[in-house]
């Protein structure tokens, strides 16, 4: 279970957020992308956070985390963290290194002190991008993260990105919905982590089956 020593992410990167977002990922949504946004209302303010959701576009950890409101932090592997620079710059943005050879262990071990520090912390449920933004093959672990960290999960359908880009749909519309905070899976069990998995999967789905 993890002992937050945060309520919300350090102060630099809650400053970069709003500045990144508010010059340009916000207008590019809204304008550019004619975005539409449903559920914000059910985003925790603060407090560790699982954010869950399908994955169809390299743009979608910027835009999930300007449409949930608060940072969101990605996994990253470990060697972009050598770049002098570019160290700076994706830890400022919340990304955390993960060790290729041993990615499971890692992962957790990272994302679970990531969530101690109070962030949002964001996992794609399939792991890899999808055709058509919806999840077919959900992996396991936001749910093994779940149950070892006992925080909420919040799950987010971001639907159009799939479009970014092609030609002839330069600026696609595009759709996201937040739905509502649910609990964490009651036990490592793996066929209660599948249960856990495979219901979240279905919501995301679901809110994507809705379109625009």
């Amino acid at each position: 279970m993890v002992n937050a020593s945060r309520q919300r992410e350090p102060i630099a990167n809650l400053f970069l957020y709003r500045l990144f977002k508010w010059s340009v990922i916000s207008p590019m949504f809204n304008f550019y992308y004619r975005g539409q946004l449903y559920g914000q209302e059910n985003v925790p303010k603060q407090g560790p956070l699982l954010v869950v959701s399908n994955h169809a576009s390299l743009c979608d950890p910027p835009l999930l985390s300007c449409c949930v409101g608060r940072p969101v932090a990605y996994m990253a592997k470990e060697e972009l963290f050598e770049i002098p620079v570019l160290k700076q710059a994706i830890s400022l943005y919340g990304a955390y290194p993960v060790k290729r050879a041993a990615a499971d262990r890692s992962a957790i071990r990272s994302t679970l002190k990531t969530l101690e520090q109070g962030w949002a912390v964001g996992i794609f449920l399939q792991g890899t991008r999808t055709p058509d933004g919806r999840i077919t093959e959900p992996k396991l672990g936001a749910a093994m993260i779940a149950a070892k960290a006992k925080v909420p999960i919040l799950p987010v359908n971001l639907w159009g990105t799939e479009k970014i880009p092609q030609k002839g749909t330069r600026f696609p519309a595009i759709t996201a919905r937040i739905g509502e905070p649910l609990s964490p899976p009651v036990s490592n069990k793996r066929d209660i982590l599948e249960d856990a998995t495979h219901k979240w999967a279905d919501i995301i789905n679901t809110m994507h089956a809705q379109g625009r």
